[in-house]
């Protein structure tokens, strides 16, 4: 009945005992106050469901240790609740976006050193305001739709194939043309697009006279593993004026590329606001379902041996890229490739390491588009702190004299770029 006071403890033993005297009173307090709580739910069944409880709640309230944490914990979870913005949920979990406004931001510590991500838990709508142009900020916001619809589509989309091909002989599926009516439809919609091209089909296409911009995009990059259930991607770029051809990307006004996978999130570039930036689709079927958030920015990328290798039949006869490989496996770098491209190089950036490389050679051409993919992506990366080349520069200075124009690359870490470009260079590429 009695204990002891602690050893060590100046507690007299007559506390001791006057407070486990209250102790024992308490207890039997509310053993008969739930008794009669369960008597009055189920009568005496000692097996009914309420009888689990029963002993749970006695255990509980008549422990005051246990009952202190309880109801520590629930302090401190209505202390999270209280500043959350909002639940940001995918099909595979959940987690919470801290309230702020659009003055204040929440600094994430990464463990990688010099990575940090600041996520504003801001609406797309509100952060969109950092974006002086208003008519840049609706050709934003048709985007955004149309991933998210597509985001919708591919989850319940046909992955048989279809027959029909594209201009360039690719096999279409029949979420590809689907994807790509849906840009075209919400890009109209916009009111300030003037010309768009998509890959798919890869013409300028007047969309809305005496608009400002020009989209460029490719749907729904790897397409050709969609059915496997593997992780695919939207690619954009956005250009003032009316034109895609006698451009570069250094004239790009935005660029991003939506990853559809377990979560669908969209990382976005836009000229004259500093970084890359990560925005996340709620799918949770809350009040707030549909919505993007802003959840990161991204503005360095480490070394660091990660490497997503493309194009690995060119190694056969680029001798620059086979030593590349080589270096990698020596080094033990860690090998993260899935097929897809906006998937493996999104990671770098998520990741805040790595590289992502698919160099061409005579018998493996480079089949990467400039205008629909390597330069929206390489303004997108170089915003994000990575680096891009074509072998002997930035792919943002190549020339883009038609919607043909196709380039190798490498994206990633200053000092993983540099060791692509000594290893394999230009020269395989200026003899094809």
């Amino acid at each position: 009945w009695g204990r002891s006071p602690p050893s060590g403890s100046n507690q007299p033993h007559h506390t001791t005992r006057k407070r486990n005297g209250l102790g024992q009173t308490r207890n039997l307090f509310w053993f008969l106050f739930f008794t009669v709580l369960k008597v009055g739910f189920d009568g005496r069944s000692s097996t009914s469901p309420t009888s689990f409880f029963f002993f749970f709640f006695f255990f509980l309230f008549s422990n005051s240790e246990t009952m202190s944490a309880f109801v520590s914990s629930f302090n401190v979870s209505s202390k999270l609740l209280s500043n959350s913005r909002c639940s940001v949920s995918s099909r595979f979990g959940s987690r919470f976006v801290t309230r702020t406004t659009v003055q204040q931001s929440r600094s994430i510590a990464s463990s990688k050193p010099g990575l940090t991500m600041t996520a504003t838990g801001e609406p797309l709508e509100d952060w969109l305001h950092r974006v002086e142009d208003q008519d840049l900020r609706k050709c934003l916001r048709g985007i955004f739709t149309a991933c998210k619809e597509i985001a919708y589509k591919i989850r319940t989309a046909s992955c048989d194939k279809m027959s029909c091909f594209n201009d360039f002989g690719d096999e279409q599926l029949a979420i590809d043309v689907l994807a790509d009516k849906l840009i075209f439809d919400n890009l109209e919609k916009s009111g300030v697009v003037a010309t768009a091209s998509s890959e798919e089909v890869p013409v300028e296409k007047p969309i809305t006279e005496g608009g400002k911009f020009s989209v460029a995009f490719d749907p729904l990059d790897g397409s050709s593993i969609i059915d496997t259930n593997f992780s695919v991607g939207t690619i954009f770029g956005v250009w003032p004026g009316a034109r895609l051809v006698g451009v570069t990307g250094r004239q790009i006004c935005a660029a991003g590329m939506a990853v559809y996978g377990p979560r669908t999130a969209i990382s976005l570039a836009i000229d004259g606001v500093e970084g890359a930036h990560e925005f996340l689709l709620i799918d949770d079927f809350s009040g707030r379902h549909g919505s993007w958030i802003h959840t990161s920015v991204f503005t360095t990328v480490n070394e660091g041996k990660l490497f997503a290798p493309g194009n690995l039949r060119a190694a056969q006869d680029n001798p620059g890229y086979q030593k590349l490989l080589d270096f990698y496996f020596s080094e033990k770098y860690q090998l993260r490739y899935t097929g897809g491209m906006v998937p493996d190089v999104n990671q770098i950036l998520v990741k805040g390491k790595g590289v992502f490389c698919n160099p061409a050679s005579p018998s493996a051409k480079a089949k990467l588009r400039v205008l629909y993919e390597v330069a929206p992506i390489g303004f997108l990366m170089e915003k994000g702190g990575a680096k891009s080349s074509d072998g002997k520069g930035s792919v943002l200075d190549i020339p883009i004299g038609s919607t043909e124009i196709r380039s190798q690359v490498c994206y990633g870490s200053a000092g993983e770029v540099e060791r692509f470009e000594e290893m394999v260079g230009d020269k395989i590429v200026a003899q094809v």
